[in-house]
């Protein structure tokens, strides 16, 4: 398993900034119709491994299918910037969508693929 890293990112705008700690132990590839048309890639972190650390009057909730996943967007620019849900253990999750961390790479990360269609 790779190692933790923690790293810092945000929207195409800039008014939404975070700082997150992750391993990519699972990075999604997620067909879902809001993945697929967003090109969404997410990890999940617990929680206490994401701050946001500016913009949080900038983003505006989409909620959709089953609205257990607050979908996060900055107002401005549009970027969908991370989600928050519950595991299905029922414990705290904040979905960050990878592509908005400085500097990624998504050529580099391995993908897992999720069938979300048919969830």
């Amino acid at each position: 398993m790779p190692d933790s890293k923690t790293m810092t990112g945000g929207c195409h705008c800039g008014q939404v900034r975070f700082e997150c700690t992750t391993d990519f132990a699972m990075v999604t590839a997620c067909n879902c119709s809001i993945c697929t048309k967003k090109g969404l890639h997410f990890t999940f972190l617990p929680p206490t491994s994401f701050r946001l650390c500016a913009g949080e009057d900038n983003l505006r909730e989409y909620l959709f299918n089953k609205h257990a996943i607050k979908h996060q967007l900055c107002i401005d620019c549009g970027v969908d910037v991370f989600a928050r849900g519950k595991k299905p253990d029922g414990s705290d999750v904040v979905a960050l969508n990878v592509s908005c961390i400085d500097g990624i790479e998504l050529s580099k990360l391995t993908m897992t693929p999720i069938d979300g269609r048919s969830m």
